[in-house]
C-alpha cells in the first residue's frame, strides 16, 4: 500500500495556501509528545531522563485536539516516550482522525500487536515502527535483546490487520552501511509503506554521548548506504532531504515547520533543544529569536544537525518555492537518484531472517511524502 495521493495533496495544497498568503514560519508537522516516559531506555534518547514526576505527567485528549487546532499543521506525527503507554491514546488518535489529520502514531513495538484491535484502519493513521538497524544493531541501539523479533512481529501483525505502516530509522557514528542496506532489503521484504532516516542528533541529556554524527561523517555516511540503491526500497521522505543528507543539496534549519508540543507547553526552539517554552504557538513564533538557529546562525548546538526534524519541512518548502527544488524533486521522482561516488557497495541481498523468534529475556520520528522506488542511474 502506498501514500494515498489525498495526503500528498492534502500537503501540497496546504504548502501552497501558506505561500499564496505570504506566511513566512508555517508548519508542516506538529510533533505531539502526550507524555514522555518509555518502556524502553535507549543509550542515544534525552526524554526519560526527567525526574519522576515529570514522566509520571501527560496530556489529555482535550489538551492535545486544542494543541493540534492551534497549529493548523495538515499532519501530526505521536513520538513520546512510547504513546502506546498513554491510557487515552485510542480517544486521542480517533480526535485527529475526525479532524482528517494524518497522523504518525511512532512506537517501539513493544505494545502494538496486543494493542491493534483498539485502533481502526483507515489511511489517517499510520504506525511508524522503530527500527535502528537489523536484529543485533537495533537491540543494542535500545538496550535491550529481543526487541528487534518483537518489532517485526508487530509490523507483520498490523500490515496484516489492514494498518498503513512505516519505519523509523536513526543512524549514529559507527554504523555499518552495509549492515543498514539489509536492513531496507528486510523492509521491503516485510512490505512497509516507506522508511524514514535520520542522522543520530545530540541529546544533551542523553547516556551516550559518544555517537552523534559530525556534518561530513553523516554526508559520507547516507552517500554509502544510499549509493546504488535497490528498486524495492521505498522512503517515506522527500526527495531533497535524501539528497541532503548526501551533501548534494543545501538545506537550512526551518525548526518552525516542526513544532514540538508537550506538558511543558510549546517547545523553544525545537525537538531537540530545551530553551523554554511557551503557552501558545503564536507565542512561540512571535518570541523565538530563528536567527539564532541552524547552521549558518554560527551556534554551535547547530553546527552538525542534519535531523529530519529541522529540515524536512525546509525540503517540502524548496520544492514548490524554487525552480531547482521542484525541477530536481521531478527528476528524482521520475529518474531516481545519482549513483552516489562514495556509493561503490552493491545492493545488499543478505537480510535478517525476518521470522518472528522468542523474545530473549531482559531485565529492563512528515513531509511531503513523495514515493517513488529507487533506481540505479
Amino acid at each position: 500500500m502506498s501514500v494515498p495521493i489525498s495526503q500528498a495533496l492534502t500537503v501540497a495544497r496546504y504548502v501552497l495556501a501558506q505561500k499564496l498568503r505570504r506566511r513566512q514560519r508555517y508548519p508542516i508537522v506538529l510533533m505531539l509528545e502526550p507524555l514522555l516516559r518509555c518502556n524502553l531506555a535507549c543509550a542515544g534518547c534525552g526524554k526519560i531522563q526527567h525526574p519522576a514526576e515529570i514522566l509520571r505527567r501527560q496530556l489529555t485528549p482535550e489538551q492535545c485536539f486544542r494543541a493540534v487546532e492551534e497549529c493548523g499543521a495538515p499532519i501530526v506525527s505521536i513520538p513520546g516516550g512510547e504513546p502506546l503507554l498513554h491510557p487515552d491514546i485510542e480517544a486521542i488518535v480517533e480526535g485527529l482522525v475526525a479532524r482528517r489529520k494524518y497522523v504518525y502514531l511512532c512506537t517501539n513495538a513493544i505494545k502494538l500487536e496486543e494493542a491493534l484491535p483498539r485502533f481502526r484502519p483507515t489511511k489517517y493513521l499510520t504506525f511508524s515502527v522503530h527500527l535502528d538497524g537489523p536484529r543485533e544493531e537495533h537491540d543494542r541501539a535500545v538496550c535491550r535483546d529481543g526487541i528487534y523479533d518483537i518489532a517485526v512481529s508487530a509490523i507483520r501483525a498490523a500490515l496484516a490487520a489492514g494498518f498503513r505502516v512505516t519505519t523509523n530509522t536513526t543512524l549514529f557514528d559507527g554504523v555499518e552501511p552495509t549492515r543498514i542496506r539489509q536492513l531496507f532489503d528486510t523492509l521491503a521484504t516485510l512490505g512497509v509503506e516507506g522508511m524514514m532516516i535520520s542522522p543520530g542528533y545530540g541529546y544533551a541529556k542523553a547516556p551516550d554521548q559518544d555517537h552523534f554524527l559530525e556534518r561530513k561523517k553523516t554526508q559520507t555516511l547516507f552517500q554509502r548506504i544510499l549509493g546504488n540503491p535497490s528498486r524495492r526500497w521505498r522512503f517515506n521522505q522527500s526527495p531533497l532531504f535524501l539528497e541532503f543528507l548526501q551533501g548534494r543539496y543545501p538545506l537550512e534549519c526551518t525548526p518552525w515547520g516542526n513544532p514540538t508540543y508537550n506538558v511543558f507547553g510549546w517547545q523553544k526552539p525545537c525537538y531537540l533543544l530545551d530553551e523554554g517554552y511557551t503557552e501558545t504557538f503564536a507565542e512561540l513564533l512571535a518570541t523565538t529569536n530563528w536567527k539564532n538557529y541552524g547552521q549558518k546562525s554560527g551556534n554551535a548546538a547547530c553546527t552538525n544537525c542534519m535531523v529530519h526534524s529541522g529540515h524536512e519541512p525546509t525540503a517540502v518548502d524548496a520544492t514548490f518555492s524554487s525552480v531547482r527544488g521542484l525541477l530536481t524533486t521531478a527528476r528524482l521522482v521520475l529518474l531516481g537518484p545519482r549513483k552516489s561516488s562514495a556509493g561503490s557497495l552493491e545492493p545488499a541481498t543478505q537480510a535478517d531472517d525476518v521470522s518472528p523468534k522468542p523474545p530473549a529475556s531482559d531485565a529492563p520520528i512528515v513531509p511531503l511524502q513523495l514515493q517513488f522506488d529507487n533506481k540505479p542511474s
